[in-house]
């Protein structure tokens, strides 16, 4: 019965840490919104694995070096594309996007 009981514990810690970081994600892809120029900035959107592509109409508005201080592990940028390295993070900030649009 102890073993349940602290079983139960761990679960409500984890759920508790999971919900706190998602809260900083999505401040985080806010900002990382306005490091791009702002969403009417953004054309569209894909991702592949942990990379992150984002078609601007203004390359010029995005500022790189906020993206890379925000924890980008890369960024590539050709004509009015952005190939971003995020991790595990890209697909999420797609879906975050994609809603926001």
């Amino acid at each position: 019965m102890e073993y349940v009981i602290i079983a139960i514990i761990l679960v409500i810690i984890l759920l508790a840490i999971l919900k706190a970081n998602k809260k900083d994600a999505s401040l985080d892809f806010n900002k990382l919104v306005e490091l791009l120029g702002g969403k009417e900035n953004i054309i569209s959107t894909e991702t592949n694995l942990s990379r992150f592509k984002v078609t601007l109409k203004d390359i010029s508005k995005a500022n790189k070096d906020g993206i890379q201080k925000l924890g980008a592990k890369g960024i590539v940028e050709i004509d009015n594309q952005l190939k971003i390295i995020l991790g595990p993070d890209s697909k999420q900030l797609k879906k975050y996007i994609d809603e926001i649009k």
